[in-house]
């Protein structure tokens, strides 16, 4: 019986250093193929002391990521820990673990706030919801923690009559399904009118909803080990759900951006025209109506253009440079002269 014991035990560790090399593989192929995409965020900031909401998400979610992964990793494949030694690291794994969570629910909950068009009510009820979340993750994930030393390594396992680890992933997707119900509701509100917008769309949805199934299968993973009282196994899947996180948060920053930013091939014949006032105004009317939603389409002049449904860029340009979040590039100039339906005749930069 002993040795049947001793055999699961050892057929468990060595599942768990294969789910660990697996993510720690995953982790780093991602970060090698998402690295142009790393230095288009760099390469769009207008300084490096000025970078939008987006790049910080994105540089916070990825090296916050990479940190939790090798700190995890480092305490279960290493053989010098003692449990003295262990008291003062067993915790640092679980802290960047619940960091990770915060970066990754606040991109969550910032897209969909700009979804809902930023209103007011959404937004505090959404910032209420998310400091709540992070309150009980924070206590559930270090509450009855205690150091786990088994041939020299150091992790970490939930003790006690009441384990609390597990509610920690159960939280996660409580937030995870309340942020993607209201945002696919909101997106299946509007009404565009350009194939472009209705592509935009397709994506918000497809990513909001791709992020909800690939961190519940994590999340369900690892709250079902933690749900156990063998504290040799609990933190056999924390690793893959360090990875998971990490790619499907950075995967939403990147599609919106590879979305909202023509390339530069498009870009090549691009003219930008600066007319009158008048003028100006009916292109930015004409501009704003193809994104209104079905439930402001109707005597609502006033209503926000929903591709401010993500991480506007600051810009030192007026704001008139922002309406659609999409830049252009000039060119080449040329000056022709444009007559407008009153007959007038106004000369146009381009």
């Amino acid at each position: 019986m002993e040795a049947l014991e001793r055999r699961v035990a050892v057929d468990s560790v060595t599942s768990e250093k294969y789910l660990r090399v697996a993510s720690i593989s995953i982790a780093f192929y991602e970060y090698i193929l998402t690295l142009p995409a790393e230095w288009r965020f760099y390469r769009s900031q207008s300084s490096i002391f000025h970078i939008s909401l987006a790049c910080a998400l994105f540089i916070l979610i990825r090296y916050v990521s990479i940190m939790a992964i090798v700190i995890s990793n480092y305490g279960f494949f290493s053989t010098a820990y003692t449990l003295p030694t262990c008291q003062n690291y067993y915790l640092v794994a679980p802290a960047f673990k619940a960091i990770q969570t915060m970066i990754s629910q606040a991109i969550l909950g910032i897209r969909t706030f700009n979804i809902a068009r930023r209103d007011r009510r959404i937004g505090i009820t959404l910032l209420l919801l998310y400091l709540f979340s992070i309150s009980a993750e924070w206590f559930s994930d270090l509450f009855h923690r205690t150091p786990v030393v088994v041939d020299g390594n150091c992790t970490s396992a939930n003790t006690g009559k009441v384990l609390s680890t597990w509610f920690y992933y159960l939280a996660v997707m409580m937030y995870d399904i309340v942020m993607v119900t209201i945002s696919t509701v909101y997106l299946l509100r509007y009404d565009p009118l350009s194939s472009r917008v209705e592509r935009l769309i397709r994506v918000l949805i497809y990513d909001g909803i791709g992020y909800f199934i690939v961190l519940s299968a994590a999340n369900i993973l690892n709250l079902i080990l933690y749900h156990t009282t063998n504290i040799e196994t609990q933190s056999a899947g924390a690793s893959i759900g360090y990875a998971v996180t990490w790619i499907m948060s950075q995967r939403i920053l990147i599609n919106i951006r590879g979305m909202l930013e023509p390339d530069a091939q498009r870009l090549e014949n691009v003219i930008v025209a600066r007319p009158t006032l008048t003028a100006q105004k009916k292109v930015m009317s004409g501009l704003r109506s193809q994104f209104e939603s079905k439930s402001h389409s109707k005597g609502s002049g006033s209503a926000k253009s929903p591709i401010d449904a993500e991480f506007r860029p600051k810009s030192p340009r007026n704001s008139n440079d922002m309406e659609l979040d999409i830049r252009v590039r000039v060119e080449r100039s040329v000056v022709v002269d444009y007559v407008d339906q009153s007959e007038h005749s106004s000369s146009w930069v381009k």
